[in-house]
């Protein structure tokens, strides 16, 4: 059967509570009882000490003809003498008659005993023999517990003579009565346990109840949703702010997915576009003027092959996200793989009189898959291309930085501006300003570029003034034990 968070939080909270105070009622009775006895020990036996100790070398009283009195009492070879309402007897030894039965103190309530049982007990054994002794023993006549103390009676020779015994009730009711006060504060606390409950298991319970509605509503489809993240309890503030943070997450995941969808619909149209006018013009008659038909297949397959970039380009960052992108992994030197990138380039550089140079002469092994990763350098290199002016230089420089490898790529062109760095990465993003108007591309080319650089497990980086250039690059981790063929 389940029930709910608060109904939980308060039985248990009451379950340990009730526990608790039973187990503590318990230990400090016991412990509170266990030092009241203690203290009475002491203070009856200090008591028979010192009426010990006033008798000491005196003669102990003998009046074997006078009847029991308030003050004292004789029996035949027992010398007695009460010197307490609590009950305190002087016994004198050696005991010469033991079938006589002897008048207990007013604290046995005059419990009558023969001198055997009573020089049987463990207190008056150790007085006999010189030490000072207590016990607690149980009158049978009404079952209540009796405290005794026992301390030996030196004569001036230092020979035993006699024996004070003394003897303390102890209050009666004891345990029960302890426990009748323990179920009293006991069921004060499971009142204030209830009020204190309900009022904590409401303030628990408030933020996850509305956390609860939240998710049902944002598994709905409302990203709207917010909690609260200031509950007072540090664990709830931190399930809200984590619920807020995934709400946010989720909505900028649809907010990212809406975008990519619109992005490729219009990146797709403008080239479906062109091929579907160049086939209607075909179809129309142009398809027999021998000089106009060759622009127009000329440009249906310019808009052809950039629809295939562009749905190769999807295809990549498709199985970037899905962790599917399949590489052929193996020892490369990345310098060298520069250089070739270089010289493949430069004729195109040539034609715009821009000077591509390499600036590392060292090898610099790394484990990657040679066609991505000339991917990458092909198209960071066009985008220099594409950007730089006349005349200017691109550097390509390969250094080592704790146990990387970096490659940066730098252009003369007109930079980036500060805001647009961190997104240039992003898919279908460009920088409204000279960069794109120049491009023509998808805005896919960088957005691929991290997701090769991220499934060798390396970085991408970006480095930008406005009128300064770009440095745009990336690092993999060095292999230094892998031999380049």
């Amino acid at each position: 059967m389940r029930s709910s968070l608060r109904t939980q939080l308060f039985i248990n909270g009451l379950v340990i509570l009730v526990i608790g105070m039973g187990l503590a009622g318990i230990l400090f009775w016991r412990a509170a009882g266990n030092l009241y006895l203690e203290t009475q020990r002491e203070n009856l036996q200090a008591q028979a000490e010192l009426t010990a100790a006033a008798l000491r070398g005196q003669p102990l009283p003998d009046l074997p003809n006078e009847p029991y009195m308030q003050t004292s009492n004789v029996m035949p070879g027992l010398h007695s003498r009460l010197l307490s309402n609590q009950g305190a007897v002087v016994i004198g030894l050696p005991v010469i008659d033991e079938s006589v039965f002897i008048g207990m103190p007013e604290a046995e309530g005059y419990n009558a005993v023969t001198p055997e049982e009573l020089l049987t007990r463990p207190e008056i054994i150790s007085a006999s023999q010189g030490s000072a002794a207590t016990e607690v023993r149980e009158v049978l006549a009404d079952h209540r517990r009796v405290l005794y103390a026992a301390a030996p009676v030196f004569s001036d020779n230092g020979v035993i003579s006699g024996l004070v015994y003394l003897a303390m009730p102890l209050p009666a009711g004891g345990l029960p009565t302890a426990f009748l006060y323990l179920g009293l504060a006991a069921l004060s606390a499971v009142i204030l346990a209830l009020v204190a409950g309900t009022l904590l298991s409401r303030r628990v319970t408030a933020p996850v109840a509305a956390i609860i509605q939240s998710a049902r509503a944002v598994s709905s489809g409302d990203l709207e949703q917010h909690v609260p993240e200031k509950s007072g309890i540090s664990e709830l503030d931190s399930l809200g702010q984590a619920f807020n943070h995934m709400v946010a997450s989720l909505k900028r995941a649809d907010q990212t997915q809406n975008a990519f969808v619109a992005d490729v619909a219009h990146e797709l149209r403008t080239p479906l576009t062109v091929i579907k006018g160049t086939v209607e013009t075909l179809e129309d008659g142009a398809m027999d003027d021998l000089e106009g038909r060759g622009p127009l297949l000329t440009s249906m397959q310019r808009e052809t092959d950039r629809l295939i970039r562009l749905v190769n380009n999807l295809l990549i960052l498709t199985r970037a996200d899905a962790g599917m992108l399949k590489l052929d992994i193996k020892p490369l030197d990345l310098s060298e793989l520069c250089r070739q990138r270089r010289d493949q380039f430069a004729g195109m550089a040539e034609k715009q009189n821009i000077r591509l140079v390499v600036n590392n002469g060292k090898p610099c092994p790394v484990s990657g898959d040679v066609d991505r990763l000339t991917q990458v350098l092909d198209n960071l290199l066009n985008n220099a291309l594409r950007y730089s002016p006349n005349g200017s230089v691109i550097r390509i420089d390969i250094t080592t930085r704790e146990k990387m490898c970096r490659c940066a790529i730098r252009d003369a062109g007109p930079g980036i501006p500060a805001e647009h760095l961190p997104r240039i990465f992003d898919r279908f993003y460009r920088v409204e300003s000279s960069r794109s108007k120049r491009g023509g591309e998808a805005g896919l080319g960088l957005a691929i570029v991290r997701a090769l650089i991220e499934a060798h497990g390396g970085e991408v980086f970006v480095e930008s003034q406005t009128g300064e250039g770009t440095t745009v690059g990336f690092s993999l981790p060095i292999a230094p034990d892998l031999t380049v063929n």
